[in-house]
């Protein structure tokens, strides 16, 4: 009896990291967005913007790339919310996590800190949920990265407000 709360406890885990804590580092850029001051609104729109673009990118790789999710593979159900019918490869959870958590380290590194572990539990979830390969989230944790770097480059702040660079 013990052992099978002990897999439901593990399982609910397992999802939670999978499907849900994603939505709760969007939730955190919302804070960063309602907390006064400039840089805290500059520093959610950057990883905002490089959650979607990393997004974007891995999506059309996954459209690019044929790959068999490992649940299907071993017949397995997986632990997700849902059940995803598209490739495996890249992980868009993986590569929109990393961006919000490379915008927001960028910006602040104690903050962002918190984003990578939120991140690095997402991409571990993923995997253990059975609908990743460990090269699936680490793709996607580099497109993230990435993108991050390059969201930070253009400087979208002072692109919206006219300044340029």
């Amino acid at each position: 009896m013990n052992e099978i709360l002990l897999v439901d406890k593990g399982a609910w885990l397992v999802t939670f990291m999978a499907s849900f804590l994603i939505w709760i580092m969007f939730g955190g850029l919302l804070v960063l967005w309602l907390i006064d001051g400039r840089i805290k609104k500059e520093q959610a729109l950057h990883a905002f913007a490089s959650a979607i673009l990393a997004w974007v990118i891995a999506e059309m790789l996954k459209n690019l790339i044929p790959s068999v999710r490992p649940f299907k593979i071993y017949g397995n159900t997986p632990l997700t919310f849902t059940i995803p019918t598209d490739n495996s490869f890249p992980s868009s959870h993986a590569a929109a996590a990393f961006a919000m958590a490379g915008s927001v380290w960028l910006h602040d590194k104690r903050v962002g800190m918190v984003f990578v572990i939120g991140a690095i539990l997402t991409c571990v979830g993923r995997v253990l949920a059975g609908v990743h390969y460990i090269f699936d989230v680490v793709t996607g944790a580099v497109v993230g990265i990435v993108s991050a770097v390059f969201v930070a480059k253009l400087h979208l702040g002072r692109l919206i407000a006219g300044r340029g660079k």
